[in-house]
C-alpha cells in the first residue's frame, strides 16, 4: 500500500507500507543472508544452529538488511501504482518498523503541474520589413565588390586601394616586438592599424619609402606601446586598385544562381531570397516574443534540482560552444575573473525561463488534447539521422522515444499558439 504526499517545490513523500507477508519473508531471507557469514566457537561458517545464530543477531539488522535489499523493488511499485516519475534521486527514511510490517518514505522530486493564464489569447503575428530596391541594390554592390579584381596601378595610391609594404616599427630607436612585416597586402581606410597609419601613405607609389611618426593609442593592448611615439619606415612594394565588374547581364549570369541569366532575373532573385530571410528571421522574432509572453503568463513552482540540472545544461552548452574556437571554460572564467557561482548565476534565468516554457507547452498540449504516435516519432527519428548522416537505429540508441515524444507535442503545443501546423501534425 501506498500514498503520496506533495509538498512545497514539487517535492514530496511517498509513504510505503509494507504488508505482513512480504515483510515477513523479506526479513527471513535478510536473516538467511547474514547467517551465512555468523561465525560461532565449534561450528562451521554459517552452519551453527539457528537458535544460536539468532542471538547473534539483532532485528535491527535483520531489518536494515531486509530494506537494503528489497527498497528499490518496493519503491518502483509504488511509483507504478502512483502513476509517479521522480525527477530527484530519492531519499530513503524509515517511518516504523517491527517484527510484522514496516513503513519507509521516500523523498523526490517530480515534474510540477504549470498553471497557463489565457494562452488563446496571445498573438503570433511576423512582421517582416519590406526590401527596397535601395537594399537590393546595395546587396548587388556588396556581390560586386566581393567579385572584383585587384589591378597594379602607376599612379598614387588613394583611399581604398591596396598598398602592398614592408613595414618596421621602432621605439626610442630600439624595434619593437610585433612590429615588422615584408609584402603586407593593406587596404587604405580598412582601420586595420592604429590611427594615422593607412592615412599617412594616402599618395605614395611603388617604391617610395616612407618614415610614419605616429603614436600608439592610450588604451592599446600592449602596455608597453600604450601611449608610445613610434615610427615605422614602410616601403612601398606595389600600388593595386579594385577593379569592380559591371553590372551586365554576364556578371548576373557568372553568379550562377538558379535561373538567373540577366540583371533584372538577378534583382527578383535577390529581391525574393532577402524577402525570405527577412520573414524566417520576423517570425523568429515573433515565435521568441510569443514564448516571452507565454513563461510571463505561467506560473508553476519550479523544484531547486530542475533549475539546477537546467543551468548545468546550459552551461555544458556554453562550455562547448567556447571549445569550438580553442578555449576551455576554466581559462574563459579565468579571463574575465569569474567563478563558478558567477557563471551559473548568468544562465539561472534563462535556465528558469526554459523550464517554465517548456512546462507551459506542456500544460496547452494536455488541455488541446495533443499527442504524439509511432509515426510521427519514427518521422523524427529519421530526420535527425538525416540531418547528422547517422544510422537511424544508432540515434534510436541515443535518444528515447519518449524525449522525442515530449518534443513533438510541445512544438505542436507551439504550433497551435501560433496558429499554425507542423508537417508532423498533418
Amino acid at each position: 500500500m501506498s500514498n503520496w504526499t506533495l509538498k512545497e517545490k514539487s517535492m514530496g513523500d511517498l509513504e510505503v507500507v509494507i504488508d505482513s507477508d512480504s515483510w515477513k519473508k523479506a526479513t527471513q531471507k535478510a536473516f538467511n543472508k547474514i547467517a551465512r557469514n555468523v561465525v560461532i566457537p565449534g561450528f562451521r561458517k554459517g552452519q551453527a544452529p539457528k537458535n544460536l545464530i539468532s542471538k547473534r543477531i539483532g532485528d535491527s539488522e535483520v531489518f536494515y538488511q531486509a530494506i537494503d535489499d528489497n527498497a528499490n523493488e518496493w519503491m518502483r511499485a509504488a511509483l507504478s501504482e502512483q502513476d509517479l516519475n521522480p525527477i530527484s534521486q530519492p531519499q530513503l527514511d524509515i517511518k516504523d518498523v517491527n517484527r510484522e510490517s514496516a513503513t519507509l518514505i521516500f523523498t523526490f522530486a517530480v515534474e510540477p503541474e504549470a498553471a497557463v493564464g489565457d494562452y488563446k489569447s496571445l498573438k503570433y503575428d511576423p512582421q517582416p520589413a519590406e526590401v527596397t530596391d535601395e537594399d537590393i541594390n546595395k546587396e548587388i554592390d556588396r556581390l560586386r565588390n566581393n567579385y572584383a579584381d585587384m589591378e597594379v596601378k602607376d599612379g598614387e595610391a588613394e583611399d581604398g586601394d591596396t598598398v602592398n609594404i614592408d613595414y618596421e616599427g621602432f621605439k626610442d630607436d630600439v624595434a619593437f616586438d610585433g612590429g615588422k612585416a615584408e609584402n603586407y597586402d593593406l587596404t587604405l581606410g580598412s582601420g586595420s592599424f592604429i590611427p594615422g597609419f593607412e592615412e599617412k601613405l594616402v599618395g605614395v607609389k611603388a617604391g617610395d619609402e616612407k618614415d610614419l611618426n605616429l603614436t600608439f593609442p592610450e588604451d592599446y593592448h600592449a602596455a608597453d606601446l600604450a601611449g608610445a611615439d613610434v615610427v615605422f619606415k614602410v616601403k612601398v612594394n606595389e600600388v593595386k586598385k579594385k577593379v569592380v565588374p559591371e553590372l551586365d547581364d554576364d556578371f548576373a549570369a557568372d553568379l550562377n544562381y538558379p535561373e538567373v541569366e540577366t540583371v533584372e532575373q538577378l534583382k527578383e532573385f535577390l529581391k525574393k531570397r532577402m524577402s525570405d530571410e527577412r520573414m524566417n528571421e520576423a517570425k523568429t522574432e515573433a515565435e521568441s516574443e510569443l514564448f516571452k509572453q507565454l513563461v510571463e503568463m505561467t506560473d508553476v513552482d519550479l523544484p531547486d534540482v530542475m533549475v539546477e540540472e537546467e543551468t548545468q545544461n546550459l552551461l555544458n552548452q556554453f562550455a562547448s560552444q567556447i571549445q569550438g574556437y580553442g578555449m576551455s571554460l576554466s581559462k574563459y572564467m579565468e579571463m574575465l575573473g569569474m567563478s563558478t557561482d558567477d557563471l551559473k548565476a548568468q544562465y539561472q534565468e534563462q535556465a528558469v525561463a526554459n523550464l517554465k516554457g517548456r512546462l507551459a507547452l506542456s500544460a496547452v498540449a494536455k488541455a488541446e488534447n495533443i499527442t504524439a504516435d509511432e509515426d510521427e516519432i519514427e518521422k523524427e527519428l529519421d530526420n535527425i539521422a538525416a540531418m547528422y548522416s547517422m544510422d537511424k537505429e544508432e540515434v534510436r540508441k541515443l535518444i528515447a522515444p519518449s524525449m522525442l515524444a515530449a518534443d513533438i507535442v510541445n512544438q505542436k503545443a507551439l504550433d497551435v499558439l501560433k496558429g499554425t501546423k507542423t508537417d508532423s501534425a498533418e
